[in-house]
């Protein structure tokens, strides 16, 4: 089920609110992370039961997913990035890296394609790439 958001053509997204953001998850900030988000945003996260992953929907539910993403994998960190704007689109690209509670170490290449309204995430849609181990 495709998430339908309305377009806006506000310019305020740049490649440095995206870096921004970043900053914030690499903290593990969760207040400074929500500041970018709208009341009504969605998270589709890379696993779940859809083909989208799993859709979490408002502020309180993305901030207890990412709050559980943080519990899991401690030390998580976000970096080789690179992103992308393109009105209120926006692409960041980069290479996450942790270990999580249980031990295993966690390398993947991923992306977040971004959906803004302003300057305010309305979705975050995320992909990870899987490594297979050998």
């Amino acid at each position: 089920m495709p998430v339908e958001t309305a377009a806006t053509t506000d310019e305020t997204v740049s490649v440095e609110l995206l870096d921004a953001i970043m900053e914030a998850f690499n903290s593990h900030d969760l207040d400074a992370i929500m500041a970018f988000f709208a009341d009504d945003c969605t998270f589709d996260t890379s696993r779940g039961p859809e083909p989208w992953g799993q859709r979490i929907v408002g502020k309180e539910a993305v901030r207890e997913a990412l709050a559980a993403r943080f519990a899991g994998i401690p030390d998580v960190r976000y970096d080789a990035d690179r992103h992308w704007v393109s009105g209120d689109l926006a692409v960041s690209e980069w290479l996450v890296h942790g270990t999580t509670v249980d031990g295993a170490a966690v390398k993947a290449r991923g992306c977040d394609l971004w959906e803004f309204r302003g300057e305010l995430i309305v979705r975050k849609d995320s992909y990870w790439k899987t490594v297979d181990p050998s």
